[in-house]
């Protein structure tokens, strides 16, 4: 098999002493309430091989599980419209900046934690220190995605929450297929391991450095699936840094 990667990203990286390849899989645009042990079988399967890690878009696997939240049951308050206003853009994407993220946020948490975050973030931010705004509220929060449309003009009628138990969705996908998987919340400015199936090895960290430049793109790639593969033979030239990224704050 030829191992591709996408537009401005490598196909080998090297963490430690290793070499790992990652072959960008396309596969359709995935649909609210798909089954995801099918999209594995159909693109995955013939594919993997003994020793092979599969990562995951969290994107997919919240819309096969139909954790979508629509715009139109989201009445954006003061608050948000207020809050949003002093949030932080972000190159990774759409934000508590969106009125309708940071309602959302309000929706979860309640209003009082969010307004101790956005204080604790403005504190944060006059301190140097990114990310405190997030630290509060959760993954639940940071994990959101759209309710924008630039890159899939669908998105901007809902948002997508991080997948429902993603260590047993993985351990799922092992079972039914044999295939050993990973879902990361990822972009081009950090990446974060939601759950990955017991049968791997590896450890949080180790996991994130294989793709710790987000191969997989955060743009029209269609290539939510990412297949890692451990390289037999010398080590590639070219280092790609594996230490972790901080997250911007976006609020």
């Amino acid at each position: 098999m030829e191992f591709r990667a996408n537009e401005d990203k490598k196909v080998e990286i090297q963490v430690g002493n290793d070499v790992y390849s990652r072959h960008a899989i396309n596969t359709h645009y995935v649909q609210i309430g798909e089954d995801y042990i099918k999209i594995i079988e159909q693109y995955v399967k013939d594919l993997y091989e003994e020793g092979d890690i599969l990562s995951i878009s969290e994107k997919i696997i919240g819309l096969c599980q139909k954790r979508v939240v629509y715009k139109k049951d989201v009445k954006v308050g003061l608050l948000a419209k207020f809050l949003s206003r002093f949030a932080m853009r972000s190159d990774a994407g759409v934000g508590v900046d969106n009125p309708y993220k940071m309602q959302f946020a309000i929706m979860i948490c309640g209003r009082f934690k969010v307004i101790y975050a956005a204080i604790m973030g403005g504190i944060g931010k006059i301190l140097g220190k990114r990310g405190v705004f997030y630290e509060i509220v959760g993954q639940e929060i940071s994990g959101l995605d759209g309710f924008y449309g630039k890159v899939f003009e669908d998105y901007a009628e809902f948002g997508i929450r991080i997948p429902e138990n993603p260590v047993g969705v993985c351990n799922e996908i092992y079972e039914k297929t044999g295939v050993k998987s990973m879902i990361v919340d990822a972009n081009d400015i950090n990446v974060e391991i939601l759950g990955k199936c017991d049968a791997i090895d590896k450890t949080e960290d180790e996991l994130k450095a294989l793709i710790i430049d987000n191969p997989a793109g955060q743009s029209k790639e269609l290539t939510p699936l990412i297949l890692i593969r451990k390289n037999i033979g010398e080590l590639i030239e070219t280092i790609v840094p594996t230490e972790k990224i901080e997250l911007t704050e976006t609020i």
